[in-house]
């Protein structure tokens, strides 16, 4: 079979005119490694006596190759048998002489393969006489028409990377592989002769990782004209008993020295990605499977309800299904019984997947007790599936979850999809920006089907318009969001804190969009949509200010009067905190801190923020900011500018961090010393910290210990379903979990008179404030 690399000197040896015409020929063939006429016409043009090895040569195979397939693992014994014994795959064939080299040695019994009907006659008809035995047919290599388990041993020549073209995807590859796997005896083994290019390497190491015992060597490097100016590998898979991953067994010799750099790297990097993953898998750690892994049982009999499984899984193959799909199988606890269900998919809208009910194990054993199912495979939806509409999925993933389903589940009964909302009843564009900083930025309105009862209770409106902020990088992750109210129209519009509404050229509507023309777009409202700077929607964002209360409280400063303190916020959002902060104490000094202009402006023009003599906004980076005032000089002007209030609420732009706020840089021992020494001596470092690792939430509350010392008292704020944990460090004051709670209980008082609709929220979330005693 063919590969990319299109050298001159490896097509034709002919250095006459007749032979460069003939050259010339020949590359215009080469566009698409994939196309069965490009491959006859190549064939046609090459002839049957001219054959052209892509890889490595005889020479080259002829001691190592046999090796291989004289050995049959039967059990747990290698048995030698006879090289006529062996069944031999070629797929991909091509005018290679590798068959008639086998043969000659003593392996017969050879099965040829190609879907070149050109060549096929032609080695057919070189071969009949001199080889009566070995067989050839016209076969696309990726749907062979042999029945499972026929053969021995497939010997592959630059087959699999011929159908890995990179613009193509994996799709083919995937569809190959998958054949190779189906038509290997046990003990059989699968020997690919490759370049091993990444992409490749990627795809033969997932699908051989369970089952398969894996050896990989170096070719000793052939140097004739004929061949191509690359290393070659041989990769051996053996097809064992065990469902466990093994350890993958290398024999470079000197490859290191002598091949080119870029295939050094890529063969080490695609190593190391491997044996990380296996590891993985042998620790018991979170993966994801297949289906054609759970299919050999690497997670025990499927065909049964084992009560408390839970798998984490891909469904559905590149070119093979519309999309993937990122599930989950729950086979309920046995006390959970009686089932309306022995068998149910959910579906869970991209808007919701990374939601505590449905990302974490927990939640997720909550959904499997309320859908009643014995068995529940959740479906993960993400932006690879938004263009789709519920029934195309549903129709997409009906086979794919059959395969799921327990024995006793017959296959005439259909199997029942249930979904979760996407919690939204009205949504409407306001506005959309790309920032290079940034990327895509979002604002829209929107409706939620329901709400919590004390919005209810304080907004007697049927239904409450949030508009929220997203950055696209953070996917389904909401930035910032604010309640909006709608304010009669009076003619006159009052330029206060009013909002742009969307205009005809920006606003663009998806989804559900049967839209109440007086509260989605209505010319006639265009100035009277104000974003209310009075309430906090946000769980944290109230946790923040419940913090700063309580801990002015417990160091006998008042939480309303804050003349002398100095806040500086790193990160705007949508700059709903500052503003709040702004009406909530009167004269405090704060100053927010934010990298991206576009940012700025969207929260000027959207969300209402603006600056005043109290509250400023600067332009530049929080850790050069806050580095630069750690370093002020120690005088009585600059000790009285110390930063009362250090809020570190700022998310990461790395989208594969398990650490998703803040972004890595502001929790490093650097930046947390400078936060130290830019605080005053009573000053507080508050942090918005988010992460699925319990393991990286550790790390960085034991790097605060040791930054912030002994002197120090850290405590922190765990907002229940929420992701969201809020980190409080106060700089010198040791605050003992007595004074805490005196401290709650004084804050309680103070606040229960006060009409504010904020106020209870800030009651009930202060009383959740605790030591944070293990790190």
């Amino acid at each position: 079979m063919g590969k990319k690399e299109k050298k001159n000197k490896g097509v034709d040896g002919d250095g006459g005119a007749g032979g460069r015409r003939k050259q010339a020929e020949l590359l215009k063939t080469l566009g698409d490694f994939t196309s069965k006429e490009n491959w006859d016409q190549f064939f046609t043009i090459r002839g049957s006596d001219d054959s052209f090895e892509w890889y490595a040569e005889w020479q080259q195979l002829q001691n190592l190759l046999p090796t291989h397939l004289m050995s049959s693992l039967l059990g747990s014994e290698k048995t030698r048998i006879a090289a006529a014994d062996v069944k031999i795959l070629v797929p991909g064939c091509g005018n290679s002489r590798l068959s008639e080299h086998l043969y000659d040695s003593g392996f017969v019994n050879i099965t040829n393969v190609d879907f070149s009907t050109v060549v096929i006659s032609d080695m057919l008809r070189k071969n009949v006489r001199e080889r009566p035995w070995m067989k050839w047919r016209v076969m696309d290599i990726t749907d062979m028409q042999f029945v499972n388990d026929a053969f021995d041993a497939i010997v592959d020549k630059g087959g699999l990377d011929a159908l890995m073209e990179p613009k193509l995807g994996p799709g083919l590859g995937i569809k190959y592989l998958s054949e190779v796997k189906r038509l290997l005896k046990a003990g059989g083994r699968y020997v690919c002769l490759t370049l091993a290019e990444s992409h490749v390497l990627d795809i033969l190491f997932t699908k051989f990782r369970f089952g398969w015992d894996i050896n990989i060597h170096a070719i000793s490097q052939d140097s004739s004209p004929g061949s191509v100016n690359l290393h070659t590998f041989m990769f051996v898979a053996v097809k064992v008993a065990s469902t466990c991953v093994s350890k993958i067994s290398l024999d470079l010799g000197n490859f290191c020295a002598k091949s080119p750099g870029d295939q050094v790297s890529q063969l080490h990097e695609a190593l190391k990605r491997e044996e990380k993953l296996r590891e993985n898998h042998s620790s018991g750690s979170d993966i994801l499977y297949s289906l054609e892994d759970l299919n050999i049982g690497v997670k025990g009999n499927l065909a049964e309800i084992e009560p408390g499984r839970r798998i984490m899984l891909v469904l559905g193959e590149h070119g093979v299904s519309r999309s993937l799909y990122n599930a989950v199988l729950l086979d309920a606890p046995s006390d959970l019984a009686p089932f309306s269900y022995r068998f149910g998919v959910f579906l869970v809208p991209k808007v919701r997947a990374k939601e505590w009910l449905f990302s974490s194990e927990e939640g997720q054993w909550v959904i499997v007790e309320n859908s009643k199912a014995a068995r529940l495979v959740m479906i993960l939806l993400d932006s690879s599936n938004s263009d789709a509409s519920m029934e195309d999925i549903q129709k997409d993933l009906s086979p794919l979850v059959r395969q799921l389903a327990p024995s006793d589940c017959t296959d005439g009964v259909q199997i029942p999809f249930m979904a979760a909302s996407d919690g939204i009843k009205q949504r409407e564009i306001v506005h959309e920006v790309k920032s290079s900083l940034t990327g895509p930025i979002v604002v829209d309105d929107v409706i939620y089907e329901n709400v919590d009862d004390d919005l209810t209770r304080h907004f007697p409106s049927k239904d409450l318009i949030f508009r929220r902020l997203t950055f696209q990088r953070s996917e389904n992750l909401v930035q910032s969001e604010a309640l909006i109210s709608i304010q009669e129209p009076t003619g006159i519009a009052d330029g206060v804190d009013n909002t742009k509404a969307p205009s005809a050229s920006k606003t663009r509507k998806k989804g559900r969009q049967k839209v109440d023309s007086r509260k989605f777009g209505s010319r006639d409202l265009v100035n009277v949509k104000k974003v209310d700077h009075t309430f906090l929607a946000s769980a944290y964002h109230n946790g923040i200010i419940a913090g700063v209360m309580l801990f002015s409280e417990a160091l006998k400063k008042s939480a309303t009067d804050c003349s002398t303190m100095r806040a500086v916020i790193i990160g705007l959002g949508a700059g709903l905190l500052p503003m709040f902060m702004r009406n909530c104490f009167l004269n405090m000094n704060i100053e927010v801190i934010e990298l991206d202009p576009v940012v700025l402006v969207v929260a000027k023009e959207y969300f209402g923020f603006k600056e005043d003599g109290f509250l400023t906004a600067h332009i530049t980076d929080g850790v050069k900011f806050v580095r630069d005032e750690a370093a002020l000089p120690e005088t009585e002007g600059n000790n009285l500018r110390k930063v009362s209030l250090l809020i570190v609420d700022v998310d990461s732009s790395d989208s594969s961090s398990s650490l998703s706020c803040p972004a890595a840089e502001f929790v490093d021992e650097s930046f947390l010393s400078s936060a130290r020494d830019s605080l005053s001596d009573h000053g507080c470092l508050i942090m918005n910290l988010v992460s699925r690792s319990s393991s990286v939430k550790k790390d960085v509350c034991s790097r605060l210990k040791t930054v912030f010392g002994k002197s120090s008292s850290l405590f922190h704020l765990q907002l229940g379903e929420d992701l969201n944990e809020v980190i409080f460090v106060v700089k010198t004051n040791i605050i003992d979990e007595n004074q805490l709670r005196e401290a709650q209980k004084v804050l309680t008082a103070s606040l229960e008179d006060e009409k504010h609709k904020w106020c209870q929220r800030i009651i009930h979330t202060s009383n959740l404030i605790k030591p944070l005693k293990e790190c």
